[in-house]
Formats: C-alpha cells, structure tokens, sequence
C-alpha cells in the first residue's frame, strides 16, 4: 500500500517567546518492507533543521528557533510503501536489548495486577500463542475512550480506569508481557483507515512488538486486537511512549503554550 502523510503541529504562545529548542520523531522507518520514499520537515519561523539517530534507531530532527515569535508551525511530509505484513530480520537480542524490553518502564511499571493478567493469558509452551492470547485480553480490559487519559497516564492507571486509547492499550500489554519475561517494545506510527480519510480526522497510533523465539519480532495491536498490516507505518520504537514522543522541546519566555495536531493519511 502506498500512502501519502502530512503530519502538522503548531505551537501558539499567548506572548512571544524569545528562542525554541525542539526535536521531533517523525520520519517514517525505512526498513521490516516497509519503504518510506520521500520524508520532509519543514518549520515556520524558517529554520536549519539536523538530524541525529538515537539509541532505538529512531530518526530525530531536531532545530531550533532563535528569534522572538508566538507561533511555530511544523510540517512533516512523508510518502511510503507498506508491506502486508511486518517481518522483522533479527533473530535474536543484544543483552543491552533483552533488558531494556524485559524491565519495567516509566509508563509501564512491574505489578502484580499485569502478572496475573498474563498468567491468565498463558499459552504452555506457546510463546506466539500467550501473546496472541494476551493481546486479545487486553483489548478486552480496556474501552477505548478519549479524553479520560492523557500522555502522561501510565499503565496501572489506565487498567484501573478500564477505559483510554491507543498509547494506553500498548503500555497495559507491554507492562503484562515483561512480568513473564516476554520483550516487548512499544511503537509509534500512524494507521490509515478510510473513515479517518474521509473525516479528516487522523491521528497517530501506537501497538507493540513482541519478541518470539523463533519467529523474532511479531507486531500486535492490541487497541484492534490484531496483527500489523499494510495499513500501518511505523516511525519509532522504544520502551514505551517516553522513547518515543513525536515532539519534544523547550522555551525561553513566561508565555503559556498550546499545542495543535493535524495528520492525513491518504492511500495514492
């Protein structure tokens, strides 16, 4: 599948601010079959935009904004090719890996209620099926719900409350996954959906990649309780949504700021 993306973000300050530190995770992964084509990044104020690779492999762009302004606007432009199913290369995981993906993270800590959910979900012998099982479980335990969660909400918090979105669905699985020493990572990207097309009302998505001995990584969506397909695009991977946020930076100045999301997906 051959999709087209324009992800806009725009910072407003109710007074200028007098310089801007930004970077962004917003480049499409060129690798696993999928094959990102074109990638642009451009600012408002103008600006010379750097790129660096982080631990995960994840592009970064970063740049910053040294003059007085109370608007930034940031438009990244992608066209990719997705393949109809995720197959990741590696066979098996550097020890920096396996702790990275076996230990609890910030937004999905270690606690008995995700071992038994697990343990509930358990599949002797069968590591691909406990997870198979485990995602459906998931998916279950949760109703997806705006509003009620935020980017800050961690896993325990959200299986409590029964109800969030994607990001929650992902660290409630991942937190389950690690107490019986399954790796997991999360992963940011978008899903295209024609409803969402039509409405304009695309966002980002998240779901995981359990390490299956064996068959390596598999990619499970627990928020639709299904595999990766050819409808997904993948940008970052990580830990969990800490690794990964689309946008991170500071400001110099007393201003409030707001915050904007627009995203697109469109098949071409």
């Amino acid at each position: 599948m051959r999709l087209r993306i324009q992800h806009t973000t725009v910072f407003t300050y109710n007074q200028p601010i007098s310089e801007a530190y930004t970077e962004m995770r917003l480049a499409p992964m060129n690798n696993a079959g999928q094959r990102r084509m074109s990638f642009n990044l451009t600012t408002e104020p103008r600006g010379e935009v750097t790129l660096y690779t982080d631990r995960y492999n994840n592009e970064v762009h970063y740049f910053d904004v040294l003059q007085p302004h109370q608007q930034l606007k940031v438009t990244a432009s992608s066209e990719i090719i997705t393949a109809d199913r995720f197959v990741d290369e590696q066979s098996e995981l550097s020890p920096l890996d396996q702790f990275d993906y076996l230990m609890p993270s910030h937004y999905s800590p270690a606690g008995s209620v995700f071992h038994e959910m697990a343990l509930a979900s358990l599949v002797e012998g069968d590591p691909l099926g406990t997870a198979l099982a485990l995602m459906h479980k998931v998916h279950n335990a949760i109703k997806y719900t705006r509003g009620v969660t935020d980017v800050k909400t961690k896993a325990d918090k959200a299986l409590q409350l029964g109800q969030g979105v994607c990001q929650d669905y992902s660290h409630v699985m991942i937190a389950a996954c690690r107490s019986i020493n399954l790796p997991v990572r999360y992963v940011s990207g978008y899903l295209h959906s024609a409803q969402a097309t039509e409405t304009g009302n695309a966002a980002s998505h998240a779901w995981v990649d359990v390490f299956i001995p064996g068959p390596g990584w598999v990619s499970l969506d627990p928020t639709h309780n299904c595999q990766q397909t050819a409808k997904y695009v993948r940008v970052a991977i990580g830990r969990d949504y800490n690794d990964v946020p689309p946008t991170r930076g500071v400001y110099k100045g007393k201003s409030k700021e707001k915050m904007e999301v627009f995203v697109k997906v469109k098949e071409v």
